[in-house]
């Protein structure tokens, strides 16, 4: 699916489109370059599902938890600091990855090899004029 974002202004609108098509997958791999948009999309998109609390991105945290009000959790991570597949090992991946919870992953290219399989790999472009592009 391709998702075209033109102004923050419509970013909530792409969130809900993204949304209603996530189908039962809760691992979400987000590929893009620095500054393409990632945690602003993903900020957008919690914010939709209920996310009462601020969203920022986890770069200094690895991990960031956040509660959805009609229940449920959102797990989002930023491995782009990650140097060794150990650190990934000792925060414990994999409980996170295969609980229920939706994972939304930013520069999973540190640790690609560790996605489950069925993770949905989503792209989101800058484009020349400025918009945005999501693939999934």
């Amino acid at each position: 699916m391709e998702i075209k974002i033109n102004d923050l202004e419509h970013i909530r609108e792409a969130a809900r489109q993204f949304i209603n098509a996530m189908g039962t997958e809760h691992v979400f791999a987000f590929y893009g370059s620095m500054g393409a948009g990632k945690t602003t999309f993903i900020k957008a998109i919690c914010e939709e599902l209920g996310v009462d609390d601020v969203v920022t991105s986890p770069t200094f945290a690895i991990v960031n938890e956040y509660l959805i009000s009609t229940g449920g959790t959102i797990y989002h991570f930023d491995f782009y600091r990650i140097k060794k597949l150990e650190e990934v090992y000792d925060m414990g991946y994999e409980d996170y990855f295969y609980s229920d919870a939706l994972c939304f992953i930013e520069w999973p290219e540190m640790m690609e090899e560790l996605l489950p399989e069925g993770a949905t790999k989503v792209q989101i472009t800058e484009n020349p004029d400025g918009t945005r592009t999501v693939i999934f």
